[in-house]
């Protein structure tokens, strides 16, 4: 297992990148790992989640062709996540630095309460 950089990037940039998709690039996803409780507090619109209590057990169904932004209240349980993916063959992973607390502060878009029908388990 090689230790490599995390790459990071701030929630403005996240947002661009989920935001402004460009034709032949596969699309980002933005992956949450915050426990469920967190999550439905109040979250980035269209994040995935995947708690990282569940991390170890499902961190496989995660794809390896597109490109991974993973976010958590403030970027220290994501980071962990990002560098495990890139130790592990994931190539395209970054860290939102801030997490969703940075997300709301800079009022982009989120949902909070109950998780819809379409939110409970999308898979990736």
């Amino acid at each position: 297992m090689q230790n490599r950089p995390i790459p990071q990037v701030d929630v403005d940039e996240a947002h661009r990148r989920l935001t402004e998709l460009v034709a032949g690039e596969a699309a980002p996803i933005l992956v949450d790992v915050r426990e469920v409780s967190e999550f439905v507090q109040a979250r980035a619109v269209g994040a995935v989640l995947l708690p990282l209590s569940q991390f170890m057990v499902r961190y496989q169904e995660l794809p390896t062709d597109r490109p991974l932004l993973m976010i958590c209240a403030a970027g220290g349980r994501s980071a962990q996540a990002a560098a495990f993916l890139l130790a592990n063959g994931w190539d395209d992973v970054s860290n939102v630095m801030g997490g969703t607390g940075s997300w709301l502060a800079s009022g982009l878009p989120a949902h909070s309460g109950p998780l819809a029908p379409d939110e409970e388990d999308r898979g990736f």
